[in-house]
């Protein structure tokens, strides 16, 4: 490690010029019911008024299904051979898509006078029907595009449908708020049977074979149906809001799910937020997932809304009311993934493991959420009670620190496979803690601030950091506060720790940053300066020099010998929340209230550039260990990763640089060897207006240059002929070059039908511009002829003058 520091140490510094946004992790999904393709491979998340596809494997965003200026989807169905997708909008129009491309095929009124609720394809995806909130059902021909059946009977919102798998019973199933599921025979349009035993909403259903039919419900019970004699052949109490019941398939070993006999199993997803399994013969719940939270009977944030078999997969989904989406293997309930479709406001984020593999992001909840860039895999951290405020990492990217409104902090460390567990907790603020920095040289110690105006600095004992203890503690150790100052007489809003862990600074909302010393917390002296209170404190990882950014809008960098300021950074619009050094200490990052990120050179104190890449404001900064790439996290919910471009940027202007000098010797040569057609392709190639007036004046030099001109000018593609009708116009503002000019748009005219240049792009604006000046130069040549017409007859005279004269000596 000290080699390669050394080794950084000697190579010169690279100041940045610019960062590109290379990734963004943004909501995908706002609520709603997701779908998933018969292969298992894309995933289908309304949010808002688009309906995203994300790849499953890798959490991305592939595309999103949306029309300019749409309503919210309101619901939206895949058909069963994955070929087709159709939304329904508030704007009540229903849109088929073709998903893959995507792009829209048909749009049609839904007929319904209030929004689709819920949609369902029949087996073969050639009949569509649409639920509404207007208590009536649609069945559409979806290959002739009209409407076939307008089933009425139901009482409000009809928020489920189901086709009987069987396409030749020809019925449909449909639930609404009167709690009753109707069989509709389609042949006759008539509701021909009421299944009647739930007491509240319906909330799925599932057919098992061609005569049974699992409904579950909102009053905590599932109920098996036999669809011969239409009654109740079992109900099962499930002591809890069931939201979801999928059926387990008859083939495959569900033993570690406590299925030891032939027989229905169903697995259930509801309020207390795990899934059970439960065996229909006996009514009994035979298998529970152990979960790492506490449950509650109450429904919360964890309850599910949604649970799926996936077969391709051989998976269970489920979906959280947090908009978690998680994929559990179908024979174990074991998690295989988890994605998080929305972060809600994100506070602050760090990047995290040995290689910076991975960020943790602190969103508007008790929850931390660590994910895996490579895959967009999410491991959701529980712990805290109350929101979290801030992180820090330590320096091998292993182990961090959270603190919270809860008034505790807790320290986690990831282990090898990447799964991170909490391994410490400290309490003893009076207060939410607010901001916390770890020890930079070794693993030692934290500091955290907090709402009660003080500074505590907690010891990290051993046990923690080593790996062979860490991996023996069960539950979190508790850590005991060494020193506790009152630091400032308003809110601490940021604390940070020297280098070399010797000093540590505070800025507060009182407009003040002070330094400390880490040993007994004693004060060492005060920065005052700011007009605003201070947001951050940095320490410079190279100078004696402290970093602040304020409210006011002002970076400032600090002595840390005399206290004095040395420089001031203006050019933020708004509060300046976040900074951090790059560049070894030769450069500043800052974020603003406003969105926008800027880059600053210290040594200039110049703002090198300004990124804009959020919509509210970004709370949360923070660089990689090879100070090559940025992620920031923001109030608009979206986290955004930056690369540094500016050795790329730089690769690319010297690339560009070395073919123009290529190409203008190659011209040089084309001129000298009087190549002209090459020439002029060449120079237009070049986009220089002047280059290519070169080229026309050597043409025009040559004994029969008029005639030259014109032959290469009229053998010139329509796109070259174009572009020299732009340069033209250029040149036509001189009287220098205007011969040029006339001579080029004089063979124009005589060569190109007036149909063939009305074609030319820009030709109105061309015109336009060269009317004027062509009239100007029109006028001018007039008045020269005149001119010089006069100097002709006034030499004749005088040449007249002198001849009389000459006549009148000699006589």
């Amino acid at each position: 490690m000290a080699d390669t520091d050394a080794a950084a140490a000697a190579t010169p510094v690279r100041f940045k010029s610019n960062y590109a946004a290379t990734r963004k992790i943004e909501p995908f999904y706002k609520g709603g019911r997701i779908q998933i393709s018969q292969d298992g491979k894309f995933m289908f998340c309304p949010c808002g008024s688009k309906v995203n596809v994300i790849d499953v494997e890798t959490g991305a965003l592939l595309h999103s299904l949306q029309q300019d200026e749409e309503e919210d989807v309101t619901a939206f169905v895949l058909s069963p051979d994955d070929e087709v997708l159709v939304t329904g909008s508030r704007a009540l129009l229903l849109r088929r898509w073709h998903w893959r491309e995507p792009r829209c095929e048909r749009t049609w009124r839904a007929v319904h006078t209030a929004p689709v609720a819920t949609m369902a394809f029949d087996p073969t995806a050639t009949l569509l029907a649409t639920g509404g909130c207007d208590s009536t059902i649609k069945i559409w021909d979806m290959i002739k595009h009209y409407c076939t059946h307008n089933l009425k009977g139901s009482s409000g919102v009809v928020h489920l449908v189901e086709f009987h798998p069987d396409i030749s019973c020809l019925q449909l199933f449909s639930s609404s708020m009167d709690y009753k599921i109707r069989i509709w025979d389609l042949s006759s349009s008539k509701c021909v049977a009421l299944l009647d035993g739930h007491f509240s909403a319906v909330t799925s259903l599932a057919f098992a074979d061609r005569n049974t039919l699992l409904s579950s419900g909102r009053d905590k019970i599932c109920m098996v149906w036999d669809l011969n004699t239409r009654q109740s052949k079992r109900t099962v109490p499930v002591y809890e809001t069931v939201e979801a019941a999928v059926l387990l398939p008859e083939e495959g070993d569900f033993s570690q799910l406590g299925v030891k006999k032939q027989g229905l199993h169903f697995v259930t997803a509801g309020s207390k937020g795990i899934l059970r399994v439960w065996e229909v013969a006996t009514a009994a719940c035979v298998h529970t997932q152990p979960v790492p939270f506490v449950l509650q009977e109450e429904p919360s944030e964890r309850s599910l809304s949604q649970c799926q078999f996936v077969p391709a997969r051989n998976e269970i989904l489920t979906v959280s009311m947090e908009h978690n989406i998680v994929f559990y293997d179908a024979q174990t309930l074991q998690l295989r993934k988890q994605l998080a479709g929305y972060n809600e406001e994100v506070l602050d984020v760090k990047f995290l493991g040995p290689g910076d593999s991975h960020i943790v992001v602190a969103t508007n909840s008790p929850q931390l959420k660590v994910f895996e860039l490579a895959t967009s895999h999410c491991q959701i951290l529980y712990g805290h009670t109350e929101t979290i405020l801030a992180l820090d990492v330590f320096r091998k990217g292993l182990m961090f620190v959270s603190c919270a409104k809860d008034r505790s902090i807790r320290v986690w460390r990831m282990g090898r496979a990447g799964r991170v567990t909490c391994v410490g907790q400290g309490l003893g603020h009076a207060h939410g803690v607010g901001a916390v920095s770890c020890s930079r040289l070794k693993e030692s110690f934290v500091v955290t601030s907090s709402q009660d105006c003080t500074i505590k600095i907690w010891n990290i004992p051993e046990s923690l950091t080593s790996k062979a203890k860490a991996a023996l503690i069960s539950s979190p150790e508790p850590l005991h506060a060494r020193v506790t100052e009152r630091g400032h007489d308003k809110d601490i809003n940021s604390v940070a720790v020297s280098p070399n862990d010797k000093l540590l600074a505070t800025g507060s909302q009182d407009r003040l940053a002070k330094l400390w010393s880490c040993s007994d917390c004693s004060l060492l002296g005060v920065f005052s300066g700011h007009k605003r209170g201070i947001w951050c404190v940095q320490f410079s990882p190279v100078d004696q020099v402290l970093a602040t950014s304020s409210a006011d809008g002002t970076l400032k960098l600090w002595g840390l010998r005399d206290f004095s300021c040395l420089k001031t950074f203006e050019g933020h619009d708004a509060s300046v929340l976040k900074i951090i050094f790059v560049s070894r200490g030769a450069q500043l990052l800052s974020s603003g209230s406003d969105g926008l990120l800027k880059l600053w050179t210290i040594k200039t104190n110049e703002c090198v550039k300004t990124l804009d890449g959020h919509e509210d404001k970004i709370w949360g900064l923070h660089s990689n260990k090879k100070d090559d790439m940025v992620v920031t996290a923001s109030s608009d919910s979206c986290i955004t990763l930056w690369q540094d471009v500016t050795e790329i940027e730089e690769k690319e202007a010297q690339a560009k640089q070395e073919e123009q000098i290529i190409k203008e010797q190659e011209l040089s040569n084309l001129l000298h060897e009087k190549r002209y057609l090459k020439a002029l392709g060449l120079a237009i190639s070049l986009d220089r207006p002047h280059t290519v007036l070169t080229v026309v004046k050597a043409i025009l030099k040559e004994p029969e240059g008029r005639r030259q001109l014109e032959e290469n000018i009229v053998r010139l593609r329509k796109d070259q002929k174009e572009a020299v009708l732009g340069f033209l116009v250029t040149w036509n503002t001189n009287s220098r070059n205007c011969h040029e000019a006339q001579a080029v748009m004089e063979t124009l005219l005589k060569h190109e039908a007036p149909d063939s240049l009305l074609q030319f792009s820009g030709i109105k604006s061309a015109v336009e511009s060269l009317l004027p000046y062509t009239e100007r130069h029109f006028q001018r040549l007039s008045r020269l002829l005149q001119a010089s017409t006069f100097i002709e007859f006034m030499w004749q005279n005088m040449r007249l003058a002198d001849v009389a004269q000459q006549d009148q000596g000699t006589l």
